[in-house]
């Protein structure tokens, strides 16, 4: 089967008000999941970024009476994406896999690595007295440390 599109209107005024003021934003965002699962029989439900923006856009005492929504079911993870009508949309089967993400991570803490061996090689080349000490394995105190050739500490 396809994915299933649909543009709702959900009402959401008679649900908040039987909520305490300081949890009115949470009462409308399980509002809509509720909404959006019997509607489209399914029962989970992701709320995405832009809508859940929109709900506390004035505060968490302050939410929208009603909103319009795009909902769209998908078939093979079993889930159902819920965000504004004019939002992006990308398809959860084209996402990278976790072996590419731990590659990437991987590549990049090389880089970095990498990088900071390269400023080290500078930093000793600048001051070759520290040279010797560092590659003791020591840290050098303040005391051993000689600015220049002429003793001066």
């Amino acid at each position: 089967m396809a994915n299933l599109e649909r543009l709702y209107t959900i009402p959401l005024r008679k649900k908040f008000l039987k909520a305490p003021r300081y949890k009115r934003s949470k009462k409308v965002i399980s509002t809509i999941r509720t909404f959006i699962s019997k509607n489209m029989k399914n029962p989970t439900v992701k709320i995405g970024s832009m809508l859940n923006e929109e709900v506390l856009k004035h505060g968490r005492k302050n939410p929208p009476h009603k909103i319009r929504v795009k909902a769209i079911r998908y078939d093979e993870p079993s889930f159902v994406k819920v965000d504004l009508p004019n939002a992006v949309f990308e398809d959860p089967l084209k996402e990278k896999g976790k072996k590419e993400k731990k590659k990437e991570k991987e590549e990049l803490k090389e880089e970095e690595l990498e990088k900071k061996e390269v400023l080290e090689h500078a930093k000793l080349e600048h001051h070759p007295e520290e040279k010797i000490k560092v590659e003791k394995g020591k840290k050098p105190s303040r005391k051993e440390k000689v600015i220049s050739e002429t003793g001066k500490r």
